[in-house]
């Protein structure tokens, strides 16, 4: 392992991200995200995400080079398409005339559609609630994912994040799938031969499997059964219906064939300054106490450590990682 300062990390993904075909705007997008990700440890959407992109680009299910087309339909409504290009990119066009909007209006939606993968989509609430507001993000992709009682894929794990600022410390934090698993640790796992545990994953044949290999050719479990079942379906009318983007069932897949997934992003945000001038003061007394009095684990207090260590330490990223991205910095088209 190597550790790198963060300005570093992201001019060596600009110089591999640029190389393989990004332009320099949907680069920048894309490697900040990677960096802010990375920094907290999620080194499964972080570093090792960008190879899943770069796949995506060459097959042509990205237009590395899209400028996505922004309208403001109402006060408080933002609607982007992203023209078969990067969310990241949508969103950072996007954030600032929207957060203005929130803080105007106390509360916006940002709805973007015909995009691709979201990567970590806890770090789209992060910088919300670091700019003070309240967040909800919501996003869906191609079918990995069963619904409630069935068995067969209708949505992808379709994750949600919701982010809130807390005084003097981290924000809370909170990134999760609606399946048992992230999709990644499936893949993880049957790269490595390893098992996984029950009830997170159906084999081709519809019958449960502890053998990763098996579950990456058959359906993720939704977490809690209906429960998690349904939180997908949420996300879905929140990412594909309110937005326009793809159904999970419509929407191609993330690695085969050329043509873009065209899934959706939502993001709601709230001004709690509107409702409670101090909220961020009684977010961290709170926090506080279901952590200290109660036992409570508050999410995102590991990744607050962790970005704390990688500003003062540098960013620990897999040398076989760095090394990928400089042949790929290297390459002449």
């Amino acid at each position: 392992m190597a550790r790198l300062k963060a300005e570093e990390l992201e001019t060596r993904l600009l110089a591999a991200l640029t190389a393989a075909g990004f332009s320099r705007a949907n680069a920048q997008a894309l490697a900040a995200q990677t960096v802010l990700a990375q920094s907290m440890e999620q080194t499964t959407v972080g570093l090792e995400h960008i190879f899943d992109y770069l796949d995506n680009l060459e097959a042509g299910r990205i237009d590395g080079r899209a400028e996505p087309k922004i309208r403001r339909m109402a006060p408080g409504v933002f609607a982007v398409d992203g023209c078969r290009g990067l969310p990241q990119l949508s969103f950072d066009l996007t954030f600032e005339t929207f957060v203005a909007a929130v803080r105007e209006l106390g509360l916006a939606v940002l709805l973007i559609r015909n995009v691709t993968l979201c990567g970590a989509l806890g770090t789209f609430t992060l910088r919300i609630a670091e700019a003070g507001l309240v967040s909800l993000a919501a996003t869906n992709g191609p079918v990995l994912l069963a619904g409630s009682g069935g068995k067969t894929p209708v949505y992808c794990t379709n994750p949600m994040a919701f982010a809130a600022p807390r005084a003097g410390g981290f924000p809370l934090l909170i990134d999760q799938s609606s399946s048992a698993t992230a999709y990644v640790n499936i893949r993880k796992a049957a790269a490595c031969g390893a098992p996984i545990p029950e009830g997170w994953a159906l084999d081709a044949e519809g019958r449960p499997t502890t053998d990763a290999a098996a579950a990456l050719d058959g359906t993720l479990l939704p977490f809690g059964g209906s429960r998690g079942g349904n939180i997908a379906l949420m996300v879905e009318v929140l990412a594909a219906g309110l937005t326009g983007a793809n159904w999970s069932l419509d929407a191609p897949s993330y690695f085969d064939g050329a043509n873009s997934p065209a899934t959706g992003l939502f993001v709601l945000a709230i001004d709690p300054s509107k409702s409670y001038s101090t909220f961020a003061e009684r977010m961290a007394a709170q926090m506080d106490r279901l952590s200290i009095e109660h036992g409570v684990h508050v999410p995102g207090a590991a990744k607050g450590d962790a970005r704390y260590n990688a500003v003062r330490d540098g960013i620990q990223v897999a040398e076989a990682d760095l090394a990928r991205l400089k042949a790929i910095s290297t390459q002449t088209k």
